[in-house]
């Protein structure tokens, strides 16, 4: 069994990966232009074609979620280990109020931006958003919280998500996504996380109905859950969907993930989550090394890990 060491850094690493693993395959929603394109199937850390909502990225690098993700994880780092949602702020509206950036703005990030302009001094007035901008970024935030109170860790999430939204379902699905990693990185197995979540005090009545949704379709491939689940951004298509693929390839790291671009849509997104949940799963030695090497942001990250696990007292470097 992975150690806990191992399994919170996988965690962290395995959000990243499943995020830039998706990058020129996203919001692709047509299979069949998806099978056009990639013959031999979504192998993971494409370049985005020319017209591409990512055109201009590069294979290993992160779509929007990611870039805000890394975002996050610096703040942590920065403020040693608590979540301080001005200084988050300050580096989103930094990163993404910029004339030269060249990562995609979505609703809940745009109009966070322009509330925050509005009102500087707030950073808990995101957008009326339902959409999958904090639960794409959460790990190093549970991460960081591991050892403190289950309350507390819930707190920072809910602060967490209101910088960028804050929207009944955006709330409720990452305090879902949060519980369900902290069982995770625990050491308890997918499936065992996977109904004690369902059935938590901490998860809200439609939370535990995506994770119920899930389990229903679990004979499924993939492909066919998405697509009766839907392919969208919308939380309450992509969270089952996420949940979905988990489930049904806990086993496996990569599968899961590449399971999940093959089925189209927000592929980053649901990515994003069942990288954090399966890194947790795995540890890092489920990762693969050459995954990894792919990361153009790999430097950074790691830079960022060092100095947060030296204020946490965590031993452990990839």
């Amino acid at each position: 069994m992975p150690s806990p060491e191992s399994r919170l850094t996988a965690a962290i690493w395995g959000q990243f990966l499943g995020d830039a693993a998706s990058l020129g395959s996203h919001w692709i929603y047509d299979l069949e232009e998806l099978k056009r394109r990639f013959p031999g199937g979504v192998q993971g850390f494409e370049t985005p074609a020319t017209g591409h909502y990512h055109e201009g990225k590069q294979g290993g690098d992160f779509t929007h979620y990611g870039d805000a993700a890394l975002l996050l994880l610096e703040s942590l780092a920065a403020c040693g280990g608590g979540f301080r949602e001005s200084d988050f702020g300050v580096r989103l509206t930094g990163f993404f109020g910029s004339s030269i950036c060249k990562s995609y703005r979505d609703h809940a990030t745009q109009e966070a931006l322009e509330r925050m302009a509005a009102d500087p001094d707030n950073f808990q007035n995101g957008a009326s958003d339902d959409q999958p901008a904090t639960v794409t970024r959460l790990a190093p935030l549970v991460a960081a919280y591991q050892k403190r109170p289950t309350e507390e860790m819930l707190d920072a999430v809910r602060r967490l998500t209101r910088v960028t939204q804050n929207h009944p379902t955006a709330l409720g699905c990452a305090a879902a996504h949060a519980v369900l990693l902290r069982q995770l990185l625990e050491g308890l197995p997918f499936m065992t996380a996977f109904e004690n979540t369902r059935k938590s005090r901490e998860v809200s009545c439609d939370g535990s109905d995506y994770f119920e949704f899930a389990h229903m379709l679990r004979e499924f491939d993939a492909e066919t859950a998405t697509g009766r689940f839907g392919q969208g951004c919308p939380l309450p298509q992509s969270l089952p969907s996420a949940l979905h693929a988990a489930c049904r390839h806990h086993e496996d790291f990569t599968t899961a993930i590449l399971a999940t671009l093959r089925a189209g849509g927000d592929s980053a997104g649901r990515a994003a989550m069942i990288g954090t949940w399966m890194g947790a799963v795995h540890g890092m030695e489920g990762i693969p090394a050459d995954w990894l090497s792919r990361l153009n942001a790999r430097e950074r990250i790691q830079k960022a890990l060092d100095q947060l696990y030296a204020r946490l007292g965590v031993e452990w470097r990839a």
